[in-house]
Order: C-alpha cells, then structure tokens, then sequence
C-alpha cells in the first residue's frame, strides 16, 4: 500500500493550493481517507476526513468553509482544495487511509496507511 501526497508548496495568504493523494495497494470503495497535518513544533493534528460509501465529509474548525475534502475512486484519489489560505495552514500535510465500516464516520479511526507528507508554506 502506498499513498503518495502532492501538491504543496509556498503561497500568499488568502491564496489556494489543491493538495492530491495517489493511492495504490487499496481500493478506496472500502476506505475512510483523512488529511492531517503537523506544523513547526506542534502535534500532528487531524484536518478532514471523508467517510467510505456516503462521502460524507467532516473538518476541523479551523478549515470549515475553507477546505473541501473529495474522492474520486476511479483515479483512487483523494484530493483536499484549500482556499483563504492563512500563516497558521502552515505544516506538512499527510493523507491517511484506514478500512472503513459503511457509512461509519471517518473520524476518530486510528489511521493505518499514511503518506509521505507534502509541505505548505503559507507566507507573503
């Protein structure tokens, strides 16, 4: 199983980057994906989440109404667009992917396939 993040990189404030994760090895048809991220010197935090077979989508806080979560299961990948893009989005971004339940919220799963973690640096 490999999931392989891409997609960051240095932008103004306010901007937009749209973050992808390429997954091989699983069908994502049986699998809750999340994005989480760890800034300069602070815990890894979970950032959104979709669940599997309803697409439900779920964020934190700080990324509701900003972030948007999709899947697109012929391609088997998730991509994660964010926009209004602030100093504190700064962190690496990691994707995840867990076995899911059907319908089951994709939150608060322990994550078992991470990627490698793409870079966003958020900075004028």
């Amino acid at each position: 199983v490999q999931l392989q993040a891409s997609g960051g990189g240095l932008v103004q404030p306010g901007g937009s980057l749209r973050l992808s994760c390429a997954v091989s090895g699983l069908d994502l048809n049986y699998n809750a994906i999340a994005w989480f991220r760890r800034a300069p010197g602070k815990e890894r935090e979970w950032v959104s989440c979709i669940n599997r077979g309803d697409s439900t989508t779920y964020y934190t806080d700080s990324a509701k109404g900003r972030f948007a979560i999709s899947r697109e299961s012929a391609k088997n990948t998730v991509s994660l667009q964010m926009s209004g893009l602030k100093p504190e989005d700064t962190a690496v971004y990691y994707c995840a992917a867990v076995l899911a339940g059907y319908r089951r919220p994709c939150r608060g799963y322990d994550y078992t396939y991470w990627g490698q973690g793409t870079l966003v640096t958020v900075s004028s």
